[in-house]
């Protein structure tokens, strides 16, 4: 038997190139999707006749509505080892089976690091003047030593943000609900007692938080409204972190300085979208994983997933 293989959002078209797919040999038909399919009614056509489904990152959710739509479906590969938008329980009680893929946490880190530069230099602004004919030096930039970054999450992502803030020469203080004197001191910052004192004293700040009913809106127009004039806000986790009207009022009325943002509640980003129009805005469309180490580790485990499921013996279970 030939089993058939959907790669969905291959944007780039480099799923199959980037890792080695030749050890499922003959046995799989792998077919990839370059463009999103934005609809669950979409995907139940477009999934219909495959029987493995390879997802990246939380880009596709697969709710029970829709697992209930493949009954050809029996694997589900997602890159990284948490995925909050598949309905385990749904796949379990339609006996398919979920796997995962290692991911790196350095990928962010650096995307986080190119916007706050970026940001505080007026890199795009300045190179799109000098390509252009617009005038030589247009904006003076934000210095970096000796200036506060606030952290929400000190994890994985959020500790080596902070370790190159304390190289630029900055304050760094972090603050998150079960955030510890301990942990803070091991990284070598400041714990910031509350949310509030963060966000008000702080010059830039980063977001570096899972997304969950805690955390969901925490930035809303009572918390940026405590934000400097001359502040910047970056977030590279998750949108819905952030309240995006609130967000979009103060960078049209002028009440930060500027943000930096790489997540959205629309992905991919609708043409009609304010974000793509909203001044003091540097935006990236969700590049933070995006890096040819990740992506081989993605594919190439994803193949592996693939071939130990074939095998009887699946491995990196989810769920």
């Amino acid at each position: 038997m030939r089993y058939r293989c959907a790669v969905l959002d291959d944007y780039q078209g480099v799923a199959t190139t980037v890792a080695d797919w030749t050890p499922l040999g003959d046995r799989v038909e792998v077919v990839t999707f370059p463009d999103h399919v934005p609809t669950e009614d979409q995907l139940a056509t477009a999934l219909a006749d495959f029987d493995f489904v390879v997802t990246l990152r939380e880009r596709v959710p697969f709710p029970a509505s829709l697992l209930d739509r493949l009954p050809r479906l029996k694997l589900l590969v997602a890159s990284g080892m948490r995925n909050s938008v598949i309905d385990y329980a749904a796949a379990h009680a339609n006996g398919v089976t979920v796997c995962g893929t290692e991911s790196s946490s350095t990928p962010p880190v650096e995307l986080t690091w190119a916007l706050i530069l970026g940001l505080a230099r007026g890199v795009v602004q300045e190179n799109t003047a000098l390509r252009t004919g617009g005038p030589w030096q247009s904006t003076v930039g934000a210095d970096l030593h000796g200036r506060r970054l606030g952290l929400l999450g000190l994890g994985k992502i959020g500790s080596r943000v902070a370790r190159i803030g304390l190289a630029f020469g900055m304050e760094v203080t972090a603050w998150s609900q079960n955030l510890t004197e301990e942990r803070t001191h091991e990284i070598g910052v400041d714990r910031s007692p509350t949310k509030e004192d963060l966000l008000a004293t702080s010059d830039f700040v980063s977001v570096h938080l899972a997304l969950s009913d805690r955390t969901r809106a925490l930035l809303g127009p009572a918390e940026l409204a405590l934000l400097k004039p001359t502040a910047h806000l970056i977030n590279t986790s998750r949108a819905a972190i952030v309240d995006q009207e609130a967000l979009l009022a103060a960078l049209h009325e002028g009440r930060i300085a500027g943000a930096a943002v790489d997540v959205f509640d629309s992905e991919p980003l609708p043409d009609s979208h304010p974000m793509r129009e909203a001044p003091r805005l540097l935006a990236t469309p969700h590049l933070g994983y995006v890096s040819q180490a990740n992506y081989r580790r993605y594919y190439g485990q994803a193949v592996e997933d693939i071939e130990a499921y074939l095998a009887g013996t699946p491995v990196r279970l989810l769920g």
